[in-house]
C-alpha cells in the first residue's frame, strides 16, 4: 500500500482510480493528472517506480486537497454565515442551500449544514431577525 500525502493508496487500484481517494479529486481531475504524468491508461499503483511516485507526489502537493481544500470550504461557509446572507442563513438553519425543495428531500442538507450548527452553537438567523436597535447595542454596546 502506497502512502502519499496521508493518503493510502492501495496497489490493486489503477492509479485513476486511485487517486480519487483524496478528497477533492474526482474522476475529471484524476484522468486529467494522469494525462499530463503521462502514465500508462492500465497502470496500478503497484507498477509505479519511484521517479513517477516522486512526480505524482510533486503535482500533488502543488495542488489544493484535502485539509487545505476542506479548511477552505469551512471558511467560505462561515464567510457566508457572519455575512448574513441568504446562503449563510440556510447553513445555519440545516436546509438546502441552493435552491431545492424542502418539503420532502431536505434529509441530506439537514444532515450536512446542521453539522456547521452543532459545532458553532451561532446562529444567523436569530441575529437577523433582532431589531435595528438590539444589534446597534449588541455591535457598540461596549463603546
Amino acid at each position: 500500500m502506497l502512502h502519499l500525502l496521508g493518503v493510502n493508496l492501495p496497489d490493486r487500484k489503477l492509479v485513476s482510480t486511485a487517486l480519487q481517494y483524496f478528497y477533492g479529486i474526482g474522476e475529471p481531475t484524476a484522468l486529467k493528472l494522469c494525462q499530463e504524468l503521462k502514465f500508462p491508461q492500465g497502470v496500478r499503483v503497484s507498477e509505479l517506480n519511484e521517479v513517477q511516485i516522486n512526480d505524482l507526489t510533486n503535482k500533488l502537493a502543488s495542488m489544493t486537497i484535502e485539509t487545505d481544500l476542506k479548511r477552505q470550504v469551512r471558511e467560505h461557509v462561515m464567510h457566508h454565515r457572519n455575512i448574513g446572507n441568504y446562503i449563510g442563513r440556510r447553513h445555519a438553519m440545516s436546509l438546502p442551500v441552493r435552491g431545492q425543495h424542502t418539503r420532502n428531500n431536505a434529509k441530506t442538507a439537514k444532515r450536512l449544514n446542521g453539522r456547521w450548527v452543532q459545532r458553532r452553537g451561532y446562529s444567523v438567523w436569530s441575529e437577523a431577525q433582532a431589531s435595528p436597535l438590539q444589534r446597534f447595542f449588541n455591535n457598540f454596546g461596549s463603546l
